[in-house]
């Protein structure tokens, strides 16, 4: 079945950028002039996703603020004749159909993804954490959407890493079908590196079966009273096939501020409105340190 819907966790707290966090829900940062959302949403719908379902918390009330239209706004633009930024801001209307789901006591990844149930239905379905940005043409999502085609089954997408730092991952233990992609028969969660069965660690894509929903709601909390995806998922291997799949493209960890600064210096470097601004403050920065 065609992917329509994402699911993409936005309820925590986002503690590593205290405290622009307390007034700013960390999903909203920027990279450039685009929030985090907006670039993990638009990948979404390059692969077909026409509904997106946010699983966001109280306080967080300004990620739906900018999902809305804005009349009044736009009508200013049209008539300053402000073409381009009349296009900005329809942009992040435009994108998708876009609901929302409140979670209101932070239980985990698999409790976040369990709220969308009712929003997803009996379909298949792909969660996107938008700590992971993404850059590549066409995007993860849409590369993953063909491996889940060809093969039928669920797929997760994954990132070959250093092995030192693996004990910091989840991590997949798989059987290879092909250059890029591993039949997983195991999840390991942040092992050490004598006992990580592989160094493909699980990056923030996933497509899955509705039954995943089923599972969940057996899922007991862990040692923090969390329920998490990861123990959900390998319980659902013991009766569906489930993939790894290690995708093409450069990723980014938004969820930290060296990370988000990183991203807006490569994003800077590669978009043709910003690339020479962007070159220009990395020499100016350059020639300060000398």
């Amino acid at each position: 079945m065609k992917i329509r819907k994402a699911v993409i966790p936005a309820a925590g707290l986002g503690t590593r950028f205290l405290p622009v966090t307390k007034a700013v829900p960390k999903e909203l940062l920027p990279i450039i002039d685009r929030p985090l959302l907006h670039y993990v949403i638009a990948e979404a719908v390059e692969a077909g996703v026409e509904e997106v379902i946010i699983v966001t918390s109280p306080g967080k009330e300004s990620i739906g603020d900018y999902f809305r239209s804005y009349p009044e706004l736009e009508q200013r633009l049209a008539d300053n004749s402000d073409e381009g930024n009349l296009a900005l801001v329809k942009e992040a209307s435009d994108l998708a159909r876009v609901s929302f789901v409140t979670q209101h006591q932070a239980l985990g990844l698999g409790h976040a993804v369990l709220m969308a149930k009712d929003a997803v239905g009996d379909e298949p379905f792909v969660v996107v954490l938008p700590d992971d940005i993404i850059a590549h043409s066409p995007g993860a999502i849409s590369q993953m959407v063909q491996v889940s085609d060809r093969l039928n089954a669920g797929v997760i997408a994954v990132e070959q890493l250093p092995w030192e730092v693996i004990h910091n991952y989840g991590v997949v233990d798989g059987v290879p079908e092909s250059e890029r992609v591993h039949k997983i028969r195991g999840l390991v969660e942040k092992p050490s590196r004598e006992e990580a069965p592989s160094n493909l660690s699980i990056v923030g894509r996933y497509i899955l079966p509705p039954q995943i929903f089923q599972i969940l709601e057996n899922t007991r909390p862990g040692a923090i009273g969390e329920i998490q995806l990861t123990d959900a998922l390998v319980e659902m291997i013991t009766a569906q096939e489930l993939y790894a799949y290690r995708f093409q493209g450069r990723r980014f960890d938004g969820g930290t501020p060296m990370g988000l600064l990183k991203a807006s210096l490569a994003f800077g470097l590669e978009r043709a409105d910003t690339r020479e601004d962007a070159r220009a403050l990395l020499r100016e920065l350059q020639g300060q340190e000398d």
